[in-house]
């Protein structure tokens, strides 16, 4: 997954090294989602490998490195993870959904105006 630029100096200077390292080696190119992205496709280990055609879908496979803890900062081997987009999106989903909401009320209140839902509703 592309970093977004305003979360770059979150991650450690080799985190490029991280990343290759637990892609590569420690997954040797297969999805490590185990279930965790609650797709409910796969049991057992994802079966997609890096630059593979996706089961279900035929889109070709980008293996990326997901932070269990959604912290860029923690790169403890136990924090990370090896998931093929599809399950690093799906994993992500309630994470990309409460930072949007976040930005929304923040992009309203900066205008002068009021959120009228509670914004931990």
């Amino acid at each position: 997954m592309p970093i977004r630029p305003e979360n770059r100096d979150r991650y450690p200077s080799n985190w490029r090294e991280i990343s290759l390292r637990i892609r590569t080696v420690r997954a040797a190119g297969q999805c490590e989602c185990h279930g965790e992205c609650r797709r409910g496709t796969h049991t057992g280990r994802c079966p997609n490998t890096n630059g593979g055609q996706a089961y279900g879908t035929g889109s070709k496979v980008v293996l990326t490195v997901a932070h269990l803890d959604h912290t860029p900062e923690n790169c403890d081997e136990g924090n990370l993870r090896a998931m093929c987009q599809g399950c690093h999106l799906h994993y992500d989903r309630d994470h990309h959904r409460h930072t949007a909401a976040a930005t929304r009320r923040a992009a309203i209140e900066a205008t002068g105006q009021l959120a009228l839902t509670d914004p931990a509703a």
